[in-house]
């Protein structure tokens, strides 16, 4: 019975011709909740969906219970509170994501970190404007699709769709178990700091004495200007690094003194008054001492600085 279930794949269906990030990554999830022992189908035939134990992103359906993920039928399959629509992906992670990360938060944060930028463009909704710049980023979207064949591949046979899509869901299963650690590091890492927070007794200046991901869980609360941490990339030297006004954001909530930019050395340490100051950035966003103490002291010297 034991080799039985191991031969017994899940059969995944999804559509065949061109590919999309949204059911790449939704075969992605499903294959990793089985360890891989599914077998992936590409076809508009309905009778070749009838046969999956899950139809992805096609067939005009969406029943979880029956393995049924599509959302391309009159009225959709549902949003989210925040009004962001459902794709097969985002309808794949609403129903296993907590069980392939194994907890409530580690699901949430990788459905807004991933999930939902994802459904979004599927659905055909813009979330960022560009600025004057006019310099669009490459999104996961763009990774998905350097998999498709070109014109050329395709029409000499060098490469095909399904051999294509097959590589995007490799790359696609690699991305999901990376964030699926990230979640989980990142959720002890956060309590730490936030406990660091509590702990504080100048909350305008945290020290953080590891290497925590510090930036979401400090944004959350209005006092902290300044994370003063390890410099782990330079040995026993310190870091002072400011907070954003929003984690998606490049502007801190108090810059360092402008006549800190670009200074380094004898310089920065006599304009300071901080004899090991080692360095502060012309963007005034992060400034070195060769101590913590040093450290501290550039950042209160920022805190009480007009």
């Amino acid at each position: 019975m034991g080799n039985m279930n191991k031969i017994m794949k899940k059969k995944i269906v999804t559509h065949s011709g061109n590919f999309h990030t949204d059911e790449v990554f939704a075969c992605a999830v499903l294959s990793l909740l089985y360890d891989g022992n599914v077998e992936i189908v590409r076809s508009r035939d309905p009778e070749v969906w009838a046969t999956g134990d899950y139809v992805v992103d096609v067939g005009g359906e969406y029943d979880s219970a029956r393995g049924r993920f599509d959302h391309h039928q009159i009225g959709g399959a549902g949003k989210r509170e925040n009004d962001i629509p459902y794709s097969s992906f985002g309808l794949v992670w609403k129903e296993y994501g907590e069980k392939l990360c194994g907890g409530t938060y580690q699901s949430y944060y990788i459905d807004e970190k991933l999930v939902q930028p994802v459904d979004t463009a599927d659905n055909g909704i813009n979330t960022f404007d560009l600025t004057e710049k006019k310099i669009f980023p490459y999104l996961l979207h763009h990774v998905v699709t350097a998999f498709r064949p070109t014109w050329r591949e395709e029409s000499e046979h060098e490469m095909s769709f399904d051999e294509g899509f097959a590589h995007a869901v490799g790359v696609a299963k690699q991305v999901l178990l990376r964030e699926i650690v990230i979640a989980k590091d990142d959720f002890e890492g956060e309590a730490a700091v936030v406990d660091l927070y509590h702990k504080s007794a100048d909350k305008r200046v945290v020290v953080v004495d590891g290497q925590y991901p510090w930036e979401r869980a400090l944004s959350q609360f209005p006092e902290p200007l300044y994370v003063v941490k390890p410099d782990h990339e330079n040995g026993g030297k310190w870091k002072v690094k400011t907070v954003r006004e929003r984690i998606d954001s490049f502007e801190s909530r108090k810059p360092f003194p402008s006549v800190w930019a670009g200074k380094s050395g004898k310089e920065l340490a006599e304009t300071t008054g901080v004899p090991d100051s080692i360095f502060c950035h012309t963007k005034l966003f992060i400034a070195v001492a060769g101590s913590k103490e040093g450290a501290l002291k550039l950042a209160h010297l920022a805190v009480d600085a007009e």
